[in-house]
């Protein structure tokens, strides 16, 4: 694969060709509500565990919705002393929980490696909502006195969970946060990807993490009739494609990937997942929060991320779609689909893993981007659960293969994951199998 790039000379631009160099995953980590890395987490996904139940963290009577999907038993302290884990936001928690697993995984002995050369880029669709609360709720019901924390901002901003896994890790490289609603962690490994390819990194810490399960999270989603309301049934609650949908579940946690330059992953021996072999980018300019009735949008950017590794859709085999259960935008999803694909898009394994883990939000785009990465690794196609016979959508073609309810076992060459967030925009992932 080879890029263009002008190089000044004097007042003078002289065109050069340079190869773009590879880049595969060689490490993962997870935090999810259905389970606590990735090995528990896959465990479930396969078989087709749901995480949703009645709310724990706060009391959600006087709400809608009574039910999420929750990380369970989760606690930092293992990881981090009380003092620093003070400091953090459950977002920023989450974050440094989760590329502690990876970096682990990837059997990085980070003493031995450059640092300069190793960078985190990530992502968050909320950022602190928890220390955001703190905060705010008791100075609301108080005096009107503003006894705010000193920590109050660091905790809050987006950007702190790329730097907090920079200074626990003490990474040097490229450092960023990336912020595009339930898109923000597909743009971020989106990011690392290019990063690495254009040889700004060796090796990048990339991912994403959110913790939305709040009085305020709850609340406003509530408000935009966006969360389903099945309080008599939270298991089955998320229900993509299926005709009884009747909103998303909210979810929270956390994955990363170890992106890496292929060269450097073969000198020091790293075990290789998968390769990363494409990515799009795009936007709807649609609406603020509804996607493109037609899919236009969604269909650019799968387009995107295939012609970006010079495949063809043919060689496609599984898409890890957005499928969030919501009326309209798994229909807005399929239409794209089918644009794409035609009748060949009967072939395809489609499904949503967000049956499952609820909508994590900024998580979201990480945690199927390693579902698909082990998908394609295992040749294990994880199920789209809780449709039930005669739960059929007239608007919605159950010719295609949703994967409902049980795995299903397939070679996979390539795979897509798709992320598409409020303010229409769009990403896509593409990994094929090494």
């Amino acid at each position: 694969m080879y890029e263009s790039a002008a190089i000044p000379v004097g007042s003078y631009f002289i065109l050069t060709i340079m190869e773009l160099k590879r880049v595969v995953v060689t490490g993962l980590g997870a935090l999810t509500p259905v389970g606590n890395d990735v090995k528990s987490m896959w465990e479930a996904m396969k078989q087709g565990k749901s995480g949703c139940a009645p709310i724990t963290s706060f009391d959600s009577e006087k709400y809608k919705t009574h039910f999420a999907c929750e990380v369970k038993d989760f606690d930092i302290s293992s990881l981090l002393d009380r003092k620093e884990a003070r400091k953090m936001d459950r977002f920023a928690h989450f974050a440094v929980w989760t590329a502690n697993e990876a970096i682990k995984d990837a059997g990085l002995d980070l003493e031995q490696e450059n640092l300069e050369r190793i960078g985190s880029i990530w992502a968050s669709g909320m950022g602190g909502l928890h220390g955001i609360e703190e905060d705010l709720m008791p100075f609301g019901a108080g005096d009107g006195t503003p006894r705010f924390s000193p920590f109050y901002i660091p905790k809050a901003i987006i950007n702190m969970g790329a730097g907090h896994i920079s200074l626990t890790f003490g990474l040097k490289g490229i450092n960023y946060g990336v912020a595009s609603a339930c898109s923000s962690s597909g743009h971020a490994i989106a990011s690392a990807f290019d990063a690495i390819r254009l040889g700004r990194a060796d090796i990048i810490v990339t991912g994403g993490s959110d913790a939305d399960i709040t009085y305020s999270g709850i609340g406003g989603f509530n408000s935009m009739h966006a969360l389903s309301t099945r309080n008599d049934s939270p298991e089955t609650a998320s229900r993509p494609f299926s005709k009884s949908r009747d909103g998303f579940v909210l979810g929270e946690g956390a994955a990363c990937l170890i992106l890496e330059e292929l060269e450097h992953a073969k000198a020091r021996g790293a075990k290789i997942y998968a390769e990363m072999v494409g990515a799009g980018m795009n936007a709807d300019a649609f609406h603020m929060t509804a996607p493109d009735s037609e899919g236009r949008g969604a269909a650019r950017v799968m387009k995107e991320a295939m012609n970006d590794a010079d495949i063809t859709p043919d060689k496609v085999d599984y898409i890890n779609a957005h499928g969030t259960s919501t009326p309209l935008g798994d229909i807005c999803e399929l239409k794209a689909i089918q644009s794409v694909w035609g009748e060949d898009a009967y072939r395809l394994n489609i499904s949503s893993t967000k049956s499952m883990t609820g909508h994590m939000m900024g998580a979201s785009g990480a945690v199927e981007a390693v579902a698909t990465v082990m998908a394609v690794k295992d040749g294990i196609v994880p199920p789209t659960i809780n449709h039930e016979d005669g739960d059929e959508d007239e608007n919605i073609d159950y010719r295609l293969n949703f994967t409902f309810n049980k795995a299903q076992q397939r070679d996979l060459r390539y795979a897509l994951s798709n992320s598409f967030g409020f303010g229409g925009q769009n990403v896509c992932l593409l990994f094929k199998k090494w």
